[in-house]
């Protein structure tokens, strides 16, 4: 890791908070070499429902238990997950302004049989840098990096469970806003269905 680098941790669909810091970043390292832990970004996504925020989980196998590192973990297929989190995601934002221009790559990668929940991350966040025509780099760690008190340190930045604790962001219409106060701990997706091509735009505004 580079002085001017900063540093990530592998995401399931960023949640608006990570993509604006991501969007912000001269260059980006991901964290690997960590001991994987629980219920965070790094396997879960939150959408907006009909009935409010939905966490959607990637189940995953940790071959070394709790000591198993981020880039060992394996996704695990014993049910139907990714079937279920697309149609989650089809209920959620079919009527969005632009879902039908980004659902079928969305799908696809969701479909694709990954072995490793880094592999999967890595496919969905390439899709989200061309959509939004980021030029970034993704370069992963090869040694574990202590916990910084530095600004360029987001591994446990912006936790879905802690919503206080992200930055303010611009209200945009949610498919929902009729009925859900406005939500922005919530996946780069939601923003990406409403807002468009509009998205790089807005991420630039957030204060991270």
């Amino acid at each position: 890791m580079t002085p001017s680098s900063t540093l990530f941790p592998t995401a399931y669909f960023p949640s608006i908070a990570l993509m604006a810091a991501m969007v912000k970043a001269p260059k980006i390292d991901i964290e690997i070499q960590e001991s994987f832990p629980k219920q965070t970004h790094r396997n879960r996504t939150v959408i907006i429902t009909a009935n409010g925020p939905m966490t959607l989980s990637v189940p995953v196998v940790r071959s070394n238990g709790t000591h198993t590192l981020t880039r060992d973990i394996l996704i695990s297929y014993s049910e139907k997950w990714n079937t279920i989190h697309w149609r989650a995601i089809e209920s959620a934002y079919n009527s969005s302004p632009y879902f039908l221009y980004y659902r079928d790559e969305i799908e696809k990668i969701l479909m694709t049989k990954h072995d490793t929940l880094i592999q999967l991350n890595e496919s969905l966040l390439q899709l989200l840098f061309r959509k939004l025509k980021i030029d970034l780099t993704i370069e992963y760690t090869s040694d574990y990096v202590k916990p910084q008190n530095t600004a360029n340190d987001y591994r446990d930045k912006y936790s879905y469970k802690r919503p206080e604790s992200c930055p303010i962001c611009p209200t945009y219409t949610q498919v929902f806003s009729d009925r859900i106060p406005f939500n922005p701990n919530v996946s780069i997706i939601d923003t990406l269905f409403n807002l468009g091509p509009e998205t790089k735009e807005y991420l630039s505004k957030i204060q991270v």
